[in-house]
Formats: structure tokens, C-alpha cells, sequence
């Protein structure tokens, strides 16, 4: 059976590197395990952290019987030698800095919903990470150039796009909006998610559903998902289905995550992100893991099971060239959606073998829901482009066309202010 070396970049965080553990140690009954004699590295720069992470590791492997090595190391480039997969899930100080890209264009007056894949907030996600990415993939293209280079940071499409325009390594995003927006279409339609197949294309947390079938009948399930939307009840939502009922498409993969790409995403509300709630819950589960670790109390069982990401499953399946359907994939368009601008990343389906992962193109979309992404199909383009120049002028331009953005005046201010608080990781790097 053919082995690899995977590097987990940003395996400190404790609840990624759990959903990736689940998936890495987690075996279908009666068959051999995937990854067996496969080493995995963790690395991560908190070396205390990645010290509990691969314990965990360690005794996850231990109980599942997956039969691979696990190592860790705070040295990045020295990990990446013969290297075949590096997964990133690396942030830089998120929650503090997300919090202050949230706050401060909301003083200023402009009206986010998350502040971290569009608007004020998704500029400055792109500004501090794509050059942290982009020393990823230098020293990917010198180490392990043939390696697969698979992406779970936000802000996804900006990532990808930068890694397509500014790199060599061969790159694909994996988020699960796509089951979110199934989960949504099937409450609505009071069938269970298996039960409804979904086919998506667009933008990541901006894709629309092309199709939606039943699994077993292959029925198309629009007419009645039309039916039934009209009922369901009013506060679910509201956002998502205005647009669905204004474009005909259902949209994933909630109210906050489009509506950080619509100058009215805030009537879905404007809540921001709950950032007390997550840091009780990494409390809780820096608990629970530390009585697991000090055999206080067992793996719990839904550790050991399937975390429904699809990074493993893209691994196991180029790995043993067993080609494997991926219900959503963020890669460059280069006409997968031909009515999108060919240098944008775009969420679609994609197929995954020993050659790579290839891109579903599932043809053109609605020409009215091509227009809506176009304009953020640009913002991202020159969001980009600040980032890798260092630029406050692009990064000011960027602003000044994002739909999200209501005020010039208060694009300066907020520029300025943000600027100042990011200068530590804004770099040039081309």
C-alpha cells in the first residue's frame, strides 16, 4: 500500500486539528486503514499547544489501530522534506484580531455581519495571511514542490486565488458550507440530508446550488423546495431565501457568511461573531482533552468518528489513485464557471486521483447570480493584489469597491486605524 508524509500546518488549534484527527483516525468497518505506515507532522509555532496536539494524536492512533507515525516540530521547513500532502489550517492571532477588524469599521459606521471573508474585515484577513500562505508555498516549491497543498484557512477564495497568481504548488480549498446549505434545503423540505443531493457552484460561502435531487430518485426537488419555502418559518434564514426567491437559486451557506458580500447582508443581521461563546467552548474542550490526555477519562466515541470534512478523503484518494467525488472544492476558475473572470477562485465540485484534483464544471451560471459574484469576484482580485504588494492605495481601492463599504470617509479612517494595528504581518512578497 502507498504511504505519505502529511504536514498539518496549524495543528495547535484544538478544534481543527480534533475534526482532522477524527478523520485521519477514524476507520470504515471491515477495511484496511487508509493511511497506513503514513507519517504525520504536526507543526505549529505554540510549542505548547502542539505538544497536547500531538499527545492526542499519539493516542488516537494508538486506540484506532490506523497504523500511522506521528511526529511534531515548531520547524516548518525542516517538516515539509518529502512531504506529499501539508494541510493548513494556520491563523494568525484570529480571535483578537478578527474581533478588532469587526469593531473597529463598526464605530465608523459601516454595518459588517462577520468581518472575515468580505468587507473591511475580509481586506485585513487578506493583508496579515496571504504572506504567511505565500512563505508556505516558497518553501513548498523548494522542499516538496510535487506535493498537494491543502487549504482550510479563510479567507479561502482570496488564498487560493493568491496562491494561483503568485505560486507553483498545486492547491485546492475544502470548506463544508456546501452541507450546510443541504442541511438548510432539507429542513425546509422535511426530508433527511442523506436523503438530498446538492450540486453547487459559485464562490466560497457565495455558491449556489444548481441542482438539488433526491439521492435515491435522482427527482428534482425544486419545484417542491418552492412549495414549501413560502411556509417554513419566517425568522429562518430570512436573508438567504430574499435571494433565493429574487434569483431563483438557493444560496449557501448561511445569512452571515453571504451577507459579508451584499451591501444589505446585515438585514440578515449584524451580530458578528460570537467570540465569548467561542472562547468557553475552547475552554471546554482544552478540559476534556487534557482528562483524556492524563487517562482521567476515555477518547470519547465521537472522536473516533467521521468529522464530514474532506481533507483525508482528497488525500486517500491521490494517494491510491481511488478517484473520489468532492461535493465542493475552491481551485482557480479558468473557465469552470465560464461567466466568472478566468483569474478568480471558485467553489465546484471537484474529482480527486492520483493526477490531482480536478475541477466539475457544471457550465455557466444564471447570467443575473454571474453579475452578483462579479462584483466580488473583483473586490477579491484587488484585495489580493494589496496584499501581496503591501499597498495601502490597492488595499484603499479595494475598499472603496466593495459593496460592504458606505462611506469613503470612513474607508480612510478605518484603513488607517486597521493598517497600523496589522503593520506587524503586512508585507511585501512579490
Amino acid at each position: 500500500m502507498n504511504t505519505a508524509k502529511i504536514v498539518f500546518i496549524g495543528a495547535g488549534s484544538m478544534s481543527f486539528g480534533l475534526s482532522m484527527f477524527r478523520d485521519l483516525f477514524s476507520l470504515p468497518a471491515g477495511e484496511d486503514p487508509p493511511l497506513r505506515g503514513s507519517t504525520l507532522t504536526l507543526v505549529d509555532t505554540t510549542p505548547e499547544a502542539l505538544e497536547r496536539m500531538g499527545r492526542l494524536a499519539q493516542k488516537m492512533n494508538c486506540r484506532s489501530g490506523a497504523g500511522l507515525t506521528v511526529e511534531w516540530t515548531t520547524d516548518r521547513r525542516a517538516a515539509l522534506d518529502g512531504a506529499g500532502f501539508v494541510v493548513n489550517a494556520a491563523a494568525i492571532d484570529r480571535n483578537r484580531l478578527w474581533k478588532l477588524d469587526f469593531e473597529i469599521p463598526r464605530r465608523h459606521g459601516i454595518r459588517q455581519v462577520l468581518g472575515e471573508n468580505g468587507g473591511p474585515g475580509g481586506l485585513f484577513f487578506t493583508l496579515r495571511t496571504l504572506p504567511l500562505i505565500l512563505d508556505f508555498a516558497r518553501d513548498i516549491e523548494a522542499v516538496c514542490p510535487d506535493a498537494l497543498f491543502i487549504n482550510f484557512s479563510n479567507p479561502e477564495s482570496r488564498i487560493i486565488l493568491g496562491l494561483g497568481r503568485y505560486s507553483r504548488v498545486r492547491a485546492v480549498g475544502l470548506c463544508h458550507g456546501i452541507f450546510m446549505g443541504q442541511h438548510a434545503v432539507a429542513r425546509i423540505l422535511g426530508l433527511a440530508d442523506d436523503e438530498v443531493e446538492v450540486w453547487g457552484a459559485g464562490l466560497n460561502h457565495f455558491q449556489w446550488l444548481q441542482h438539488i435531487r433526491h439521492r435515491r430518485s435522482g427527482a428534482d426537488l425544486y419545484p417542491l423546495l418552492r412549495e414549501k419555502e413560502g411556509g417554513h418559518d419566517p425568522a429562518y434564514l430570512p436573508l438567504t431565501r430574499r435571494l433565493f426567491r429574487a434569483f431563483g437559486q438557493w444560496v449557501t451557506c448561511s445569512d452571515d457568511h453571504l451577507g459579508e458580500y451584499v451591501p444589505y447582508g446585515w438585514e440578515g443581521g449584524e451580530h458578528g461573531y460570537d467570540f465569548d461563546a467561542d472562547e468557553r467552548g475552547r475552554a471546554a474542550l482544552r478540559a476534556r482533552l487534557d482528562c483524556v490526555l492524563a487517562d482521567a477519562a476515555p477518547i470519547p466515541a465521537d472522536w473516533l468518528s467521521p468529522s464530514g470534512e474532506r481533507g483525508v478523503a482528497v488525500i486517500a484518494a491521490v494517494l491510491h489513485n481511488r478517484p473520489r467525488f468532492i461535493e465542493a472544492g475552491i481551485v482557480c476558475n479558468r473557465g469552470v464557471i465560464p461567466n466568472l473572470p478566468a483569474d478568480v477562485a471558485v467553489e465546484v465540485p471537484v474529482l480527486a486521483d492520483a493526477a490531482g484534483v480536478h475541477p466539475v464544471s457544471l457550465g455557466p451560471l444564471p447570467d443575473p447570480i454571474a453579475k452578483l459574484l462579479s462584483v466580488q469576484a473583483h473586490v477579491q482580485q484587488l484585495a489580493v493584489e494589496a496584499a501581496v504588494h503591501a499597498s495601502k492605495e490597492l488595499a484603499l481601492q479595494a475598499l472603496l469597491i466593495d459593496p460592504v463599504v458606505s462611506s469613503a470617509d470612513a474607508a480612510v479612517r478605518l484603513l488607517d486605524e486597521l493598517w497600523e494595528i496589522n503593520r506587524p504581518y503586512i508585507r511585501r512578497c512579490v
